[in-house]
């Protein structure tokens, strides 16, 4: 319906936490980097006719859904799609945005991560979510932020659970209010080294207290130290694979010979 925004499946990483908790997880997007006026360290914007990616002057490491828009031209007509309602609705006020938001939100879900891509853009569009989440007590929605200098006028109800996303214009904020926050790592090593857990299915965004660590993830440019640490990541992660094939290869050989020998 062209008329309500459109929300989304999980993907492979979301779908682990849907084993995990036993939930029905949506999700919800918009414009990556173009809604993101806080974003620094991962600022990257995919056009919304070619898709070509730009990143921004600080950019360290690009954001996996910016390169996921250039990949997809109906995802980009999907973030685009929620961007033109919001900001239609938002011409009459939070109301009429909560309102939207309501009216198209997916009939059964537990849990929702709000902005898979994209960020809370303005004081007036957090406020919509703030009322979407009053308005819902038995569900939960939680997002990852940069947009730091939004939240800091704004108590949360419970049910919306904000993960602060360092690497943005405003970290100074998450020290002076203690929010709980997001890290992304190179390596396994670097997050032990920080003492912080690493988040594999966004069970410590959605339901944790403690600070985490993101494993660099996405497309990344070539040569970039992002994409260094990247294909370390998949090295290993490959490696750690073709040891468990060799041992279960093993295994399934002293079965076999165990069972001859009877």
């Amino acid at each position: 319906m062209n008329d309500q925004l459109k929300f989304g499946d999980p993907n492979a990483k979301l779908k682990k936490m849907i084993r995990k908790m036993g939930l029905t997880l949506k999700t919800f997007t918009l414009p990556a980097g173009h809604t993101c006026p806080a974003a620094k360290d991962c600022l990257s914007r995919a056009d919304r006719v070619t898709g070509k990616v730009t990143d921004g002057p600080d950019t360290i490491f690009r954001c996996f859904m910016a390169s996921a828009e250039a990949r997809s031209p109906s995802l980009r007509n999907l973030v685009w799609h929620n961007l033109g309602l919001i900001k239609d609705a938002l011409v009459d006020g939070v109301d009429a945005l909560a309102d939207l938001i309501c009216k198209s939100l997916p009939k059964k879900f537990d849990i929702m991560r709000v902005h898979v891509g994209g960020d809370y853009f303005s004081k007036k569009y957090l406020q919509a979510w703030i009322e979407v989440a009053k308005r819902n007590p038995d569900k939960v929605f939680y997002s990852y932020s940069k947009s730091l200098h939004l939240f800091k006028e704004f108590a949360l109800p419970e049910n919306l659970v904000l993960t602060a996303s360092r690497g943005g214009k405003h970290d100074d904020l998450i020290d002076l209010h203690g929010w709980k926050e997001a890290l992304v790592v190179y390596s396994e090593q670097e997050a032990i080294d920080k003492g912080l857990e690493i988040d594999h299915d966004d069970t410590h965004a959605a339901f944790g207290k403690e600070n985490f660590a993101l494993l660099i993830h996405g497309t990344q440019p070539k040569g970039s130290m992002a994409s260094q640490a990247l294909q370390a990541i998949k090295r290993k992660a490959k490696a750690n694979a073709a040891w468990v094939d060799i041992i279960s290869s093993h295994i399934y050989m002293g079965n076999n010979i165990t069972k001859i020998t009877k």
